[in-house]
């Protein structure tokens, strides 16, 4: 399982500039599976945590039960207008995936939404997850190319640019 400790130390500045990100807007996207497979698109909102990037819905939400029944999902940081005249002042488009990991330990909870400035016993009934990471992208423009980096556990990070 690769949490946000994990991709933060073996890539650090990468983890920054995806934190920095993330951290611009409160409203992030969730893509999770429908009971047919489909796909969903949800509202969310995501936080790190120590070392987790958490997540969660109300009681009974769809995407909590899609979760709940494949964890599978993609993540999608705010959407951040590029500057026209200097698209490289910003730290570009922002996905991660991986599997939801549905955090039951109220001990736990509570030490999070503590350490968020929220009442531990906010949010009764609500669900929590963090995420197991399988792969970070971040997309940007610098001058004519188009800069992706990749990250996933155990690998190097991997920038390929396109013109």
């Amino acid at each position: 399982m690769a949490g946000w400790g994990e991709f933060a130390e073996s890539a650090p500045e990468f983890a920054a500039r995806t934190r920095e990100s993330f951290e611009s807007h409160k409203h992030k996207t969730i893509a999770t599976l429908r009971k047919d497979g489909s796909p969903r698109i949800s509202g969310i909102e995501a936080d790190i945590v120590g070392a987790d990037l958490w997540f969660g819905s109300m009681p009974g939400a769809l995407k909590a039960r899609d979760l709940q029944r494949d964890p599978r999902f993609a993540l999608h940081g705010p959407p951040v207008l590029l500057d026209a005249d200097d698209p490289a002042t910003t730290v570009g488009d922002v996905k991660l995936s991986g599997r939801a990991v549905e955090i039951t330990d109220p001990e736990r909870i509570a030490s999070m939404l503590t350490a968020r400035g929220i009442a531990p016993d906010a949010f009764e009934g609500a669900h929590f997850f963090t995420a197991d990471i399988h792969e970070v992208v971040v997309i940007r423009i610098e001058g004519d190319e188009m800069v992706i980096d990749l990250w996933r556990p155990g690998r190097p990070l991997h920038r390929v640019r396109r013109t």
